[in-house]
């Protein structure tokens, strides 16, 4: 197990799915669970503000791994989550809907029953809440300016995701912070290559398991 944690825009999903690629793991992306969820209680009505009513939701929202090569990803309702989840939109609604206790009652559920067995896992409070016993836990970091930059190139016109990222740490600041898990290992992805991310992460891999990787 190796859990991936830190700030949008920081670029967990790029190392945990290249990690998982070279280690032959499946790959867990959490935070589009709480994008897919966000995008279909848009969809229904359903208010980011009722906890309750999300938790519902969550609880019938049907998430698996799919069997793709050359990594498993994850699968909501059958289906490989698209470009809809990371809209600047639901970049706003994520924190709202994911800052009720209850929501996050249910998708760690989840996310523990599809972690079984091993797999690269990225989100928030992955290292510190969801896997806490994983041998593994690397937090990324990066400047704000750059996680802007990154998320644009990906998605959408800079300086509308940048705001949306700006508000989205805002209110995570306030309702839900990070916590790095004390054993996490830190990587300041700023200034660095893919490549120089995923070899950092591939030396702590090594140092953590003594295992053979890349």
């Amino acid at each position: 197990m190796i859990a991936i944690d830190g700030p949008a825009g920081a670029g967990k999903s790029t190392l945990a799915r290249r990690l998982a690629s070279a280690l032959g793991l499946p790959y867990l992306n959490t935070g589009a669970m709480y994008r897919a969820l966000a995008l279909e209680a848009s969809r229904l009505g359903v208010d980011p503000d009722d906890g309750p009513a999300l938790a519902r939701l969550a609880r019938r929202m049907r998430f698996s791994l799919s069997r793709a090569e050359p990594i498993p990803e994850l699968q909501v309702e059958g289906r490989t989550p698209g470009a809809e989840i990371a809209s600047p939109d639901v970049e706003l609604t994520v924190s709202r809907v994911a800052r009720h206790p209850e929501v996050r009652q249910v998708l760690r559920a989840e996310q523990r029953r599809l972690g079984r067995g091993g797999a690269v896992v990225e989100g928030r409070d992955i290292g510190s809440v969801v896997f806490p016993d994983a041998p593994v836990k690397i937090f990324l970091v990066a400047e704000p300016r750059e996680r802007a930059a990154r998320r644009a190139r990906e998605r959408a016109s800079d300086e509308r995701l940048a705001r949306a990222l700006h508000e989205r740490d805002a209110l995570d600041a306030r309702v839900n912070p990070f916590v790095p898990a004390a054993d996490a290992v830190a990587i300041d992805t700023t200034g660095l290559t893919e490549d120089e991310v995923l070899a950092r992460a591939l030396e702590i891999v090594r140092e953590r398991l003594g295992r053979s990787a890349g």
